[in-house]
């Protein structure tokens, strides 16, 4: 029975890569200092083969057994979190990182990180292959995220390259799911929220600029190819059908049947207005691609609330 730790464990995505996990047959040890996580996204698999640590990852991270697996997930992902702590952000970037990796050579474990699509900042090359570098501002609002990131797989590659650690590199694009917080300030759970409270949803800038939206469990089991396969280079994962952010608002809207109207307001400093990822590589490498499509998965996650989605 492999052993798998997870950074960031009780968060959003965490949560879910501890529960792909357990299912797998994996112990799971579960690190997470619940500033943006949540107890109650662990609740339902606190038994058997998972434990939890309470831990902040900017602090030096020392475990007694035997690891298999590192996957390093802690982040503050949401624009709400890293604009608020943004020294926060840029330590478990760095610290963070640090800690993990030191704790993956030690126990000879692979070491996977979780990177992001931000990495690309606003792009001027569309869709994105991971061979692309990236159009980011590294002193805007935003930078303390993106470049946390970009650093991030900086470190990773060095221990790889300098240490010869096993390690990888998923470059995640927008995801949506189950357990998102309602107010994490991204464009489904606002939306979702929005509607079933028959509030206005709320869309920043003219809409017209564009996302891909990937369910979280056609995430999870990408993730967890890739740290089964041999890779250490970026693989980005995501969903390619790109959507309009106006397109997801009416959606969202047919779904939950709300009377709520659009408005708009000012787009937030260095938005970027295109995304979509090029994800050749991990149907070559893992014969992996997404195949929930939105509509579907915006219902599971109005079916987990207890709403009965509305289909054309």
């Amino acid at each position: 029975m492999p052993t798998a730790l997870v950074t960031g464990g009780a968060g959003f995505l965490g949560s879910h890569l501890c529960e792909y996990l357990l299912e797998r047959g994996h112990r799971v040890i579960c690190v997470d200092n619940l500033v943006t996580g949540s107890l109650a996204n662990i609740e339902h698999i606190r038994d058997g083969g998972f434990t939890f640590v309470p831990h902040d990852v900017s602090e030096p991270l020392f475990v007694d057994e035997p690891i298999d697996f590192v996957y390093h997930f802690a982040a503050l992902a949401s624009p709400e979190d890293y604009l608020r702590m943004p020294l926060h952000s840029l330590k478990v970037g760095s610290y963070g990182t640090h800690h993990a990796l030191g704790l993956a050579k030690f126990k000879r474990a692979r070491f996977l990180t979780a990177s992001t699509s931000e990495v690309y900042g606003d792009p001027q090359v569309h869709p994105q292959p991971e061979t692309y570098w990236g159009h980011v501002n590294p002193i805007g609002p935003r930078g303390v995220y993106d470049e946390a990131k970009r650093y991030a797989e900086a470190l990773t590659m060095a221990y790889h390259g300098q240490q010869g650690v096993d390690t990888a590199i998923v470059r995640i694009f927008n995801t949506y799911g189950p357990r998102m917080r309602p107010n994490d300030g991204r464009a489904v759970s606002n939306f979702v929220r929005q509607a079933l409270a028959q509030e206005p949803l709320t869309i920043y800038g003219d809409g017209t600029q564009t996302r891909s939206f990937c369910y979280v469990e056609d995430l999870m089991r990408g993730i967890v190819l890739l740290a089964e396969s041999g890779e250490h280079l970026p693989v980005n994962l995501g969903n390619p059908d790109e959507r309009t952010v106006l397109e997801l608002a009416e959606l969202v809207k047919q779904l939950t049947g709300t009377s709520s109207e659009i408005v708009f307001e000012a787009l937030p400093i260095d938005d970027p207005m295109q995304r979509k990822p090029d994800i050749t590589r991990a149907q070559q490498l893992l014969g992996w691609e997404p195949e929930v499509p939105l509509e579907e998965g915006l219902s599971r996650i109005l079916r987990e609330q207890g709403r009965e989605p509305i289909t054309a």
